[in-house]
């Protein structure tokens, strides 16, 4: 069984964030999220919620702004993931500047190895 897709509005509004930033491509057919080096940092869920990885100082300071937790896939915690508020995600240009330390963020992070075969 394949994966729900996410809301169509939601997408929308998802991959109008992503198109913000140059460097940023979306992946993922039916589950779509964003990568660099290895290091997902954005994630669209199949109910519409969008998780974005972020260090922790800027962790911080965006819950606290957006009174929002951490973002939570599968019955799980994804401790460096904020989930993004319905209404934020429709303000692209106010969320646009997140996604850019979430992107600088993950590159940041340690490049993983691919697991792609050649």
């Amino acid at each position: 069984m394949s994966p729900q897709p996410p809301p169509e509005r939601e997408l929308g509004l998802y991959e109008a964030l992503i198109a913000t930033h140059p460097d940023i491509e979306r992946k993922g057919k039916s589950s779509p999220y964003t990568a660099v080096n290895g290091n997902m940092f954005t994630i669209l869920s199949a109910d519409g919620t969008v998780g974005m990885r972020l260090a922790g100082a800027d962790r911080d300071a965006f819950t606290a702004a957006h009174r929002t937790g951490l973002y939570h896939a599968h019955g799980a915690v994804m401790r460096e993931y904020v989930a993004i508020p319905a209404g934020l995600l429709a303000r692209t240009a106010e969320l646009a500047p997140w996604l850019a330390r979430s992107y600088d963020y993950a590159k940041s992070l340690k490049p993983k190895p691919t697991t792609r075969r050649r």
